[in-house]
């Protein structure tokens, strides 16, 4: 993974683009300040390739070093307000804050009728907004005036500040809750991937059941129905229950396409839950739904109905290529897969300070994946490597592990016996200590230790009786989590008929497509 620039003030600059660049050129220069030391700093940091103190000092003249961070921080602060101003016509909360702010200067003169009217309009939009923290705000400012000033505003508005800020409160507790289990399963799911046992199942269903009873979800909201949809979704990849994670990521999907303002105001979470859908299609195996899914996203990236920024930029990218690769997975196109790779390598290096390593782990797996699947080990291994040396090996713990069992059979694949015999040990102890050692793992782990042992004649009917033990293992609860990272029966088959992993999953894919076209049952991958 890329080195990440120490500095955040480097940071900033280098994610400007050229029109906040002179944005900002124009903000600091409006009172004749062109000369200025921070503008200067500015200057040399911007043509800097990498961040280096001492080498900016030297290039800007009248900075010492004792001085330079204050003047960092000046400039830090000065490129913020800046980029607020740029931003303020393209971001709905910036705008609802500076309204606040406005109430604010205009309380602290007397102004108390003047404040009140902004607040009141601040207040009508944040509720078209469904911004109920905002709102909320709102309401506790105007609490504050009325309480501590005769306004002669409105008869009994006491009253109706009182039933405002409970109905507020109300909304704002449910979607409170929502929104906190949303971000505990999905950090559960961040960390450990799937339930590996029935342990973990009845663990995160008694969980997620005792959350969703304890809210009242009959008086959602927007975002109370969105957190709703999310929770559901992560629950149910967490526990394999991909119908019902389809279900809910198209609700997710739905409920911003009905209400398209939302699509401008949040079009991050509407793209999440285009890749959650998309994942749910792709272990489902329904291609054509994917690939239909696939050209709204695109359609979507091209035309967003929002001003497109880094954010935008950077979460459409990951979620674009990763689908487009695991269209190549449905299929068994993995040489026509691997070509994605030199481009997707460069926007990694692109967006590597937005990138968070856990999606540069899924992506490795997956290019990993691709070679493989085309028949190139060394190159699979190199990018497994990169997995496997990445220090924190509780990040994605399940990924970690994978590659580690891939890695076995990469270099089994190439003949590497001997390295192969040594990595055993080591593979069995990482398993142990992830706690993740499951049947499917031991069986692999078992045939590749003691298929060196074994005649020529012997090698085809090992696989044979491998292939039968995992195809009943995938029958049994909890046992389905591996053959949702590997792609292990597809491999054993290819050893067997003597074809490439790549024939064998294509001659799948159009056995699948016959079947569905001739009974219309919905295509599997």
């Amino acid at each position: 993974m890329a080195n990440q620039p120490n500095d955040h003030l480097y940071q900033l600059i280098k994610s400007l683009t050229k029109a906040e660049k002179r944005g900002f050129k124009i903000y600091a220069t409006r009172s004749g300040n062109e000369g200025a030391k921070f503008i200067k700093l500015f200057d040399a940091i911007d043509k800097a390739t990498s961040y280096d103190e001492n080498a900016i000092i030297n290039k800007v003249k009248g900075i010492h070093k004792r001085q330079l961070s204050n003047l960092k921080a000046h400039l830090y602060k000065q490129i913020l307000t800046s980029l607020r101003l740029i931003n303020i016509n393209h971001n709905i909360d910036i705008q609802l804050r500076e309204q606040l702010d406005y109430a604010r200067i205009l309380y602290t003169k007397g102004l108390y009728q003047q404040s009140l009217k902004i607040l009141e309009k601040t207040k009508e939009v944040a509720t078209q907004h469904y911004r109920a923290t905002l709102r909320y705000e709102v309401l506790v400012f105007e609490k504050i005036i009325e309480s501590q000033y005769i306004t002669r505003s409105l008869k009994n508005r006491a009253d109706e500040l009182i039933d405002e800020t409970h109905v507020t409160l109300s909304s704002m507790n449910e979607y409170t809750a929502l929104s906190n289990l949303a971000l505990r399963l999905y950090g559960i799911y961040i960390k450990a991937g799937h339930v590996r046992n029935k342990e973990d199942y009845e663990s995160i269903s008694t969980f997620f059941s005792k959350s969703i009873n304890s809210i009242d979800v009959s008086k959602l909201d927007f975002f109370g129905k969105h957190y709703l949809n999310v929770s559901y979704a992560w629950y149910s990849l967490i526990v394999q229950d991909f119908i019902l994670q389809y279900r809910h990521a198209t609700n997710w999907v739905q409920l911003f396409r009905k209400n398209p303002e939302m699509l401008a105001l949040e079009p991050i979470w509407y793209l999440k839950g285009m890749h959650v859908l998309l994942e749910a299609l792709f272990v489902l195996g329904h291609s054509k739904k994917h690939s239909e899914e696939i050209k709204k996203l695109d359609e979507f990236l091209a035309n967003p109905p929002c001003r497109i920024d880094e954010n935008l930029e950077t979460v459409g990218f990951i979620y674009s290529y990763t689908s487009k690769i695991n269209v190549h997975f449905i299929d068994g196109s993995f040489s026509e897969g691997i070509k994605l790779v030199p481009d997707l390598l460069k926007k990694l290096d692109k967006f590597a300070d937005q990138v968070d390593p856990h999606r540069i782990l899924i992506f490795y797996y997956k290019i990993a994946c691709l070679y493989f699947g085309a028949g190139n080990n060394e190159r699979s291994i190199n990018f497994l490597n990169r997995i496997i040396n990445y220090p924190d090996s509780r990040l994605r713990e399940d990924i970690h592990c994978f590659a580690r069992i891939l890695n076995l059979i990469a270099h089994f694949e190439l003949g590497n016996q001997t390295l192969v015999d040594y990595q055993i040990r080591s593979v069995y102890r990482f398993l142990r200590k992830m706690n993740d050692l499951n049947l499917v793992q031991q069986e692999i782990l078992t045939f590749i230790k003691n298929i060196g042992n074994l005649k020529e004649d012997q090698t085809k009917e090992a696989f044979l009786d491998l292939r039968n033990k995992l195809l009943q293992i995938n029958k049994m609860p909890y046992q389905k989590r591996p053959f949702l990272y590997l792609d292990i029966v597809s491999w054993l088959e290819s050893k067997i008929y003597n074809k490439s992993v790549q024939e064998i999953i294509k001659s799948k894919f159009k056995s699948r497509l016959l079947t569905s076209s001739l009974f219309g049952y919905p295509t599997k991958a």
